[in-house]
């Protein structure tokens, strides 16, 4: 594997501070000297490399932005996107792991939680000695989380959670999840460990995406746990909303580092691959792709830091996330499809990471907000008129 050639083609690499670069560097050779020689071993039987995520502890990529006295790193939001930007070079689902740790666990636990859960389970999920997940999603409310049917009832001093969780990232393997539900008084949250009595979590197998990642199916059968898992602050369906938010947001950046990875290997690919005695690169056609997959790639870029210094400003708002997610991850599908056709015969082995990255990008797609779904929220936002209702 040739090392790593990245896109910047307007020059922003001088637009990040010098934290932003080292810390980018830093997560960059990692998963270049670590995470890539396993990748596709992993992505063929269908498993996460378990074994990295001490590492991954160590490197500070668990809840980056969270404050350092409750054991994050307390990272800018840019060098928390930089980070989600090189974990998805290397795998959508490795991107994902971290992405649930932190903006799905631990960003509901700090927002919305008492200061005895965020001492409890904060440090422990920035350590990597806890896994999370995050429970919103049913098998009949997907794009509609206010139609769940997992609901909390009050007993005395205690809840009782009821409901299924569907397509639940990391679901098997937490020690924690952070489950929404309906009560009497509207969507709440709790944090409710995974060794409670009545809830389990089968890992759901047999996918074509997102094959190196645990992907899980969330039960809970009369799964009683105290008041005090409850999180104290929320009170409506805009608290997951808001998580799903912080989500988004490092997934935009995410979509970026897909993209450029499938460019920087087709790039090398047609260079190198010889076709009437011409490289493949000195051809019109794949100058063209490669034109507009670069141009493609640099406004995502733009797109990304643009919204990273907006929500260090507190000026980032729900529908510019919905727009840069909607984009990014187009932009990236797109580019990975290009890229598979332009690799022939070689895109569809694993020995390539494009056709890797196509596959995973098409639940990136989907996840955290459909793309038709970021369109109508848009569409909501630009003309005051709601089309989904």
């Amino acid at each position: 594997m040739q090392p790593y050639r990245a896109l910047d083609f307007l020059h922003l690499d001088s637009e990040f501070t010098e934290d932003e670069r080292m810390v980018r560097d830093t997560v960059r050779a990692w998963v270049s000297e670590r995470f890539l020689p396993e990748i596709m071993e992993h992505f063929e039987a269908g498993t996460f490399p378990h074994e990295l995520t001490p590492e991954l502890a160590e490197l500070g990529v668990f809840g980056p932005t969270v404050p350092e006295e409750y054991g994050g790193a307390g990272m800018d939001s840019v060098a928390y996107g930089l980070i989600c930007q090189e974990l998805e070079r290397g795998d959508s689902g490795l991107r994902s792991f971290v992405s649930v740790q932190g903006s799905l666990v631990m960003y509901p636990i700090f927002a919305f939680g008492s200061e005895e859960q965020k001492k409890e389970w904060l440090p422990k999920l920035a350590k990597g000695e806890a896994i999370g997940c995050f429970g919103l999603t049913e098998p009949d409310a997907g794009s509609n989380p206010g139609g769940m049917l997992s609901n909390a009832k009050k007993d005395g001093g205690d809840w009782i959670l009821n409901g299924r969780k569907m397509w639940i990232t990391n679901g098997t393997i937490a020690h924690v999840a952070i489950v929404w539900a309906q009560t009497e008084d509207g969507i709440r949250g709790f944090v409710v460990p995974t060794d409670t009595k009545g809830f389990s979590a089968p890992e759901q197998k047999h996918k074509w995406s997102l094959r190196a990642s645990v992907t899980s199916e969330l039960v809970m059968e009369d799964v009683r746990i105290p008041d005090s898992c409850r999180l104290p602050e929320t009170k409506s369906l805009r608290n997951p909303l808001m998580c799903l938010t912080q989500a988004r947001y490092g997934i935009a950046w995410g979509a970026v580092g897909a993209a450029s990875s499938v460019y920087d290997e087709v790039l090398g690919y047609t260079k190198e691959r010889v076709v009437f005695e011409k490289p493949l690169a000195g051809y019109q056609i794949p100058q063209m792709k490669l034109a507009e997959m670069a141009t493609q790639i640099t406004m995502g870029q733009l797109m990304a830091l643009r919204i990273g210094r907006l929500k260090e400003a507190g000026q980032m708002t729900p529908a510019m996330v919905n727009m840069v997610k909607r984009n990014n991850v187009h932009m990236a599908l797109t580019a990975a499809r290009t890229g598979r056709d332009m690799l022939g015969a070689n895109g569809i082995s694993l020995e390539y990471q494009t056709g890797r990255h196509m596959l995973n990008l098409e639940s990136v797609y989907t996840y955290e907000g459909t793309h038709d779904i970021h369109t109508l929220a848009l569409g909501h936002e630009l003309t005051g008129l709601p089309a989904y209702r």
